[in-house]
């Protein structure tokens, strides 16, 4: 006790022993432990909320290194060449004047010899073959070859291109291209993305404006078909190597892992591309409920742990292809500015890519071949590449102009027979390629002879079918079209139209094809009481595109004479043109 003077009074003051309050005193021990464990969760979490500050420092400190180390890197990569600038002709004419001189400027060089102008027959079912997939009827060719008119090439030309075969057979063409057949994309049926593709064509819409619409599609696929090219391609690394390699005509997949062995392509630049797609999430695939709709979407954050993406994803700014920083907004979709770039008439890859992949389509090898413009990749004729894509995207991406353009040309009209000092020439386009048709155009003309049915809604003389809700299903059954198809392609994606790749097994289904030794469909062609020469010739016509040659008459009347039966002679004569090689060739 102690005495203090207040005012002029004594106080006594006891002092007291204070300790700190200690909230386990009087508590049970369960409740200690329970005590216990809280104090040791918030250590924890102040404990990984310090690491993960940590952690998110050091990431932005090495994606901002990255940004920089890629900031350098686009400097020092070589630019890709700009496209040539000046007035723009959309006369298909002038075009194919450009394209001669062009040509024949190089042959000249090379003191290489054209091999001479192709007869009406070869470019009848050249044009028929390579426009609309499938051979001219008899008539045709019968009317073709004997007209006298000196513009029937120009005036076949426009025909073939206001066929509704034209859109087709590009659908067949870019439909094989896009889809890739795997176990992902099994359940979902594709027929509506070919008809829809079909459609762009033959309403010749820009070639960009059908590439924009499929890179930034979203939606319900029945009722955006377009968003069949993510249903197909449904991570970002297959999105990112079909749309460079389809739209750009590189191929830059191998840059991937590691810095591409063979050309100027590197690994930075790679995933610096793909964050166009990162925000891409593709519903009603494998895995999906059955009956549940195809769905792509580009709404947010993407679940990891169900679309993982590479062991060698690198986080990154995205770029446009060694053509500066994309300005992304994280809240809104970044494939609209994707598509943007990439349509663009100036862009440096797009609409050279297209020409040649067409020139390809036409002519069996490309500028560059295959389909690849890389850095180190030197086009056979670069100044007609660079001027065909600047008037291509400065005429409005028009692909049947181009088309027409390319066959009213005299490079495209000529022979497919070497002569002297061409024999080995493959890149100078001194004569015409012989090309093999694909599946679908062996299938498609050889139904056009035999009148069989061409099975499914893309299929040539069949009614369309009512056109079903593209949902996710157990399976699509193949219709007949689709599995002749698949049985020639044995497993490929597509095949090369310059090699024979048919084997044994391909060959034997054509020989015993119940089509194919049809007597009905002799009966039909022919009729009753055919008159031999009259019959021979059409039997030439329907299926060669061209009237038989004398010796040819002789021995086909003699090998007739010698057949017991009827139209069993004729038929047999059917049978061996089917199944010739002339028949399975687009000379």
């Amino acid at each position: 006790m102690r005495a203090y003077r207040f005012c002029g009074l004594t106080v006594m003051v006891v002092a007291m022993g204070l300790t700190a309050y200690d909230p386990a005193v009087g508590q049970t021990p369960a409740r200690r432990a329970q005590q216990q464990k809280r104090l040791q969760r918030l250590a924890q979490a102040q404990k990984k909320a310090e690491d993960d500050r940590k952690a998110a420092e050091e990431k932005k400190k090495d994606d901002a290194k990255k940004a920089a180390d890629l900031a350098k890197l686009e400097k020092a990569l070589p630019a890709p060449a700009k496209l040539p600038t000046g007035p723009v002709t959309k006369n298909p004419a002038e075009l194919a004047q450009m394209i001669d001189e062009a040509i024949e400027k190089k042959l000249v060089a090379e003191k290489i010899p054209p091999s001479p102008t192709c007869t009406d027959s070869e470019f009848l079912r050249r044009a028929y073959l390579d426009i609309t997939g499938v051979i001219p009827p008899a008539d045709k060719a019968r009317t073709f070859i004997d007209s006298r008119d000196p513009d029937k090439r120009a005036k076949l030309i426009d025909e073939l291109l206001d066929s509704s075969n034209f859109g087709r057979h590009q659908a067949d063409i870019w439909a094989s291209l896009i889809i890739q057949k795997t176990s992902d994309n099994r359940r979902v049926d594709f027929t509506p993305f070919r008809e829809w593709l079909a459609a762009q064509f033959n309403q010749n819409k820009p070639w960009s404006e059908t590439v924009s619409d499929m890179v930034a599609a979203t939606g319900d696929y029945e009722k955006v078909p377009a968003a069949a090219f993510y249903m197909s391609n449904n991570t970002v690394d297959k999105m990112t190597d079909q749309v460079s390699k389809l739209f750009l005509g590189v191929s830059i997949q191998c840059a991937q892992c590691h810095d591409h062995k063979f050309e100027d392509w590197k690994q930075k630049e790679y995933w610096s591309f793909t964050q166009f797609f990162m925000k891409v999430s593709i519903g009603g695939g494998a895995g999906a409920k059955i009956g549940g709709d195809a769905m792509v979407n580009e709404t947010g954050r993407i679940n990891r742990k169900k679309s993982p993406l590479p062991e060698a994803a690198m986080n990154l700014p995205a770029t446009f292809l060694r053509d500066g920083f994309a300005k992304l907004n994280p809240s809104s979709p970044y494939r609209p500015k994707l598509a943007a770039w990439l349509t663009n008439e100036k862009n440096p890859y797009f609409a050279k890519a297209m020409v040649n992949r067409v020139w390809s389509q036409l002519f069996g090898t490309g500028f560059c071949n295959p389909t690849d413009m890389g850095p180190n990749e030197t086009p056979s004729h670069p100044e007609l590449l660079a001027n065909l894509a600047h008037q291509f995207g400065g005429g409005g991406f028009d692909l049947k102009n181009l088309v027409r353009a390319v066959c009213l040309s005299q490079t495209y009209q000529r022979s497919s027979k070497a002569i002297a000092g061409n024999e080995k020439d493959a890149t100078n386009f001194s004569h015409m390629a012989v090309k093999i048709m694909s599946p679908e155009m062996l299938f498609d003309s050889t139904m056009a002879v035999t009148g069989g049915p061409a099975a499914g809604p893309a299929g040539r003389g069949q009614r369309a079918q009512k056109a079903q809700k593209p949902k996710v299903t157990k399976g699509v059954p193949p219709n007949r079209r689709d599995q002749f198809v698949n049985f020639f392609l044995a497993g490929a994606d597509s095949t090369n139209n310059t090699e024979y790749e048919a084997g044994i097994p391909q060959a034997l289904k054509l020989m015993n094809s119940r089509q194919m030794t049809n007597p009905a469909a002799v009966r039909t062609i022919l009729g009753f009481r055919p008159v031999k020469k009259d019959a021979i010739e059409k039997l030439y016509l329907l299926t060669l595109s061209r009237r038989p040659t004398a010796d040819e008459v002789t021995r086909m009347s003699d090998f007739i004479n010698k057949s017991p039966v009827g139209l069993e002679g004729y038929a047999d004569l059917l049978w061996a043109l089917l199944n010739c090689s002339e028949f399975t060739m687009v000379r």
